[in-house]
């Protein structure tokens, strides 16, 4: 089967036609003004331009008849259908209205085809490349995060986040790079995102079960990460040079994007080098562990053509981050590092880390390296009316975590995950108003172990299955969508022994079996789940909407949930998982109410979700009681399985009067509560039972902007003032003292930002400044894994933990050429 995709893909790419080249231009007005910085579209073709000052464009594109898309932020877009000639050609003047809403947003993720945001039953966010450039960030899931209301965070540090939707996350939220899964090992706590946030175009984010087009892990939602697309002027090398500051952990980012059109070909390429010292607060000042270093190089080549389009990009990513652990001086609580090995380490007579080593860019010997290279093609093909669409991508990640302070170029785990992925779906013409889409995607992967010393994990084959169908139509007022579909996982590894190194007292994996330890018996397994969706959105007016939807997911167990057994150095836990797992099922619904009115847009979102075979972790004890301890130093943790439900709100309130252009306020709050159905475990363990673990506390977030008239060179200038409120958080999972009572807190934030332009009005660079947790607010986030990392019982300051990111100034300068 797996070959049978493969020549059919290949022999989809081998089709070549030509067209003639057509120009066309025109003027984009509102009011009778010209509109400088509208954008006009072809989407099927993946090319647009924008207007200058005068509200002129000129793009060069296929002959043929396409769909046309002409939008600018505050104008309500337009759409319409025009044949372009072999010729030069001059559209119509074009008006736009005046509209501050933000009423039609093209989005892709979630759903088979392009659709139209408002229109999706299935609650759905965008966040653009202006607002994504203008807020400065640690990494990118922090981006999202400001963003989104309903997504949160899992942080081990400034550069590790692990996305959550709606209280749900790892194997639970899907992350798309342009539309192929993310695969890198992200079962891990402190296994965070690699993507260069420095070239992404844009993230769309879909909050609830999306596994009828991605199948198993999308039980939370998916996160599709865009990157850049060129879209400039033919033949000539266009391209932004971008650095970034950051005071706190003196962070110091670079960035070089050169893009470049030539006739049909459209190519990208992005080079990004990011470093930082230890993050430091008023309670821990530097905190040890928490540096790094990071680079990233993206390409991508695009064709387009009349027969469809071929889709190419590669991508490099290496990271090297530091491992914190959290030990100090039990008196002047002043960081310590491990010198020692096993039994000679003492903890508690560790040495405390030198001055010179918090503040420097110098990585210290117990770090994660990690590297993930990407290769991937997508095309699609016009076919009988509709569109085939293809997708192949390989991936490599390597994870290794250097924990050995002796032997310190030796691994403790070192992994490398192989993973082919396939995507073959056909758009159907429309029959009686009806749209359908078909398709079959899934992956295959290899996951090997190197050379190491702890083995969480064994090395395994996976083998993933899904087909789909998809539909929807429109009835007057009324958009119905919907679709089912059956996966099928095969996972399987062969038995895994871990001999004893004499001389070093470490493991390693023993091909020859005498004396040494069966670490993972042989297992296989097969998988199976039955998913689906059926949303109604009623359109009461253009404006004012109304939308449900009802949707079952399905996640199969992933590797260390149903495999593990032994030390994850990174995480400083040992890990015990269950063969016996099923399959997780949920079944969510969603009711939302949009208002996208004059002078305010408004949104509800309401859901609730109800899970079968829910998988957590717990600590383990023995018969007495006791905490079991397999490796000294660390705890353990085995992997349970129960019922439970998750219930919530969002709900933004987005003021832009017409009478004040200059003026905008946008406000929002989310609320998440998980519950545990465990009968059994809350009668053991009464109220500290009854949550799960990793909720996001209730979030309020309100961001006042005001836009500065143009002044002599400064152009599109800002002043920008937020406030995000953080509810304590009691409704948490403590058994064990897994997680404990966090108290809340509020962060204030403060930004300006302008385009500099000189005499000819043509922009010389881009200017943001920001500072976020402006009064240096001494805090922990109940999803700060780094909350946790203490070995005393009792504080002489009357604190545990490591606290969050105090004050951080940030500067970012983007120059374009």
């Amino acid at each position: 089967m797996k070959r049978f995709f493969t020549v059919l893909y290949l022999q989809l790419l081998t089709v070549l036609a030509f067209g003639q080249q057509a120009t066309v231009k025109g003027k984009i007005t509102a009011a009778g003004k010209p509109l400088q910085y509208a954008t006009i579209a072809i989407p099927a073709l993946h090319t647009g331009t924008v207007t200058d000052k005068e509200g002129n464009y000129k793009l060069a594109i296929k002959s043929g008849t396409w769909d046309v898309t002409v939008s600018m932020m505050g104008y309500q877009p337009q759409t319409f259908t025009h044949t372009f000639a072999g010729t030069i050609e001059t559209l119509a003047e074009i008006k736009l209205t005046e509209d501050l809403s933000r009423l039609d947003e093209v989005v892709v993720t979630g759903v088979s085809r392009n659709t139209i945001a408002r229109k999706n039953p299935v609650p759905i966010a965008i966040i653009g490349k202006k607002e994504m450039v203008s807020q400065v960030n640690t990494n990118l899931i922090d981006a999202i995060v400001r963003g989104v209301p309903g997504i949160s965070a899992v942080t081990t540090g400034p550069n590790i986040s692990k996305p959550f939707i709606r209280g749900l996350g790892y194997n639970r939220v899907l992350t798309l790079y342009d539309g192929l899964r993310q695969e890198g090992q992200q079962w891990g706590d402190e296994h965070g995102i690699e993507i260069d946030q420095y070239g992404v175009s844009r993230a769309e984010v879909v909050k609830g079960p999306a596994s009828l087009t991605y199948g198993s892990d999308a039980l939370a939602g998916v996160i599709n990460i865009i990157p850049e697309v060129p879209a400039g002027p033919q033949g000539k090398l266009k391209g932004n040079f971008l650095t970034d500051y950051q005071s706190n952990n003196g962070l110091i980012g670079s960035s070089l994007g050169l893009s470049l059109q030539h006739n049909d070909w459209k190519y990208a390429l992005r080079g990004t080098i990011r470093t930082a010292h230890n993050y430091r607060n008023a309670v821990d000042g530097y905190v040890y562990g928490t540096a790094f270093r990071e680079s990233n190089l993206s390409a991508l080549a695009h064709l387009d053509k009349k027969w469809g389009y071929s889709h190419w990009g590669a991508t490099l990513y290496d990271n090297l981050q530091e491992i914190p652990d959290g030990s100090r001086d039990s008196l002047t609580r002043k960081f310590t590092r491990q010198v020692k090995e096993g039994d000679e380490d003492d903890i508690r007579n560790r040495p405390v880390v030198p001055e010179s080593e918090l503040k420097t860019y110098t990585l210290n010997p117990l770090h994660q390296h990690i590297q993930h290279y990407r290769l991937y093609n997508r095309s699609m093909l016009k076919l009988g009316g509709g569109e085939l669409t293809g997708t192949l991508g390989y991936q490599q990640s390597i994870r290794r975590e250097y924990n050995h302070p002796v032997y310190t170029s030796q691994a403790g785990l070192y992994v490398v995950l192989n993973t082919l992925n396939y995507d073959l779906r056909y758009n159907l013409p429309a029959i009686a108003g009806v749209e359908t889409s078909v398709g079959v995607n899934g992956m295959y992967q290899v996951n090997k172990s190197k050379d190491a010393t702890d083995f969480p994990i064994p090395d395994y084959n996976l083998f993933d299955i899904g087909g789909f169908l998809f539909a929807r139509k429109t009835f007057g007022k009324i958009d119905i969508s919907g679709g089912i579909r059956y996966d099928l996982r095969t996972i399987h590894w062969s038995d895994f022994y871990v001999g004893e190194d004499k001389t070093t007292g470490f493991g390693y994996h023993a091909t020859d079996t005498t004396g040494a330890t069966l670490q993972f018996p042989a297992f296989s397994k097969q998988y199976t789940g039955i998913s689906g969706s059926l949303g109604i959105t009623y359109n009461i007016s253009e404006r004012i909407l109304v939308k449900g939807n009802i949707a079952r997911g399905y996640r199969a167990p992933n590797i260390t949930e149903i495999g593990s057994n032994g030390l994850d150095p990174g995480a400083h836990i040992v890990y015990l998982g269950n063969r016996s797992f099923e399959p997780e099922f949920s079944l969510q619904q969603d009711l939302g109410f949009l208002a996208y009115l004059p002078d305010l847009d408004l949104s509800v979102e309401l859901f609730n979700n109800n899970i079968q075979n829910y998988i957590y972790q717990a600590r383990l004890y023995d018969a007495n009681g006791d905490p079991v301890v397999i490796v000294p130093g660390n705890v353990t943790y085995s992997y349970q399985q129960s019922k439970a439900r998750l219930f919530g709100a969002e709900a933004t309130v987005n003021l832009h009067p017409r009478r004040w252009a200059w003026f905008s306020w946008n406000n929002s709050i989310a609320y998440t509560e998980g519950r545990n159905k465990n009968k059994a475990l809350i009668d053991q363990h009464g109220a500290t039972a009854k949550y799960l673990p990793l909720i996001p506390p209730m979030h309020i977030r309100s961001d006042l902007k005001i836009t500065v008239p143009d002044w002599k060179c400064f152009r599109k200038a800002y002043i920008r003032g937020g406030v995000d409120v953080y509810a304590a958080q009691s409704r948490f999972y403590g058994v064990d003292d897994t997680e404990t009572y966090t108290p809340g807190y509020t962060l204030l934030n403060l930004g300006v930002g302008a385009t500099i332009e000189n005499k000819k009005d043509k922009p010389l660079f881009e200017l943001y400044v920001q500072a976020d947790n402006l009064l240096d607010k001494a805090y922990q986030s109940g999803l700060n894994r780094l909350k946790y990392f203490e070995y005393y019982s009792a504080s002489p300051n009357g604190r545990s933990g490591i606290y969050n990111m105090g004050r951080n100034i940030s500067m970012k300068v983007i120059v374009p050429f």
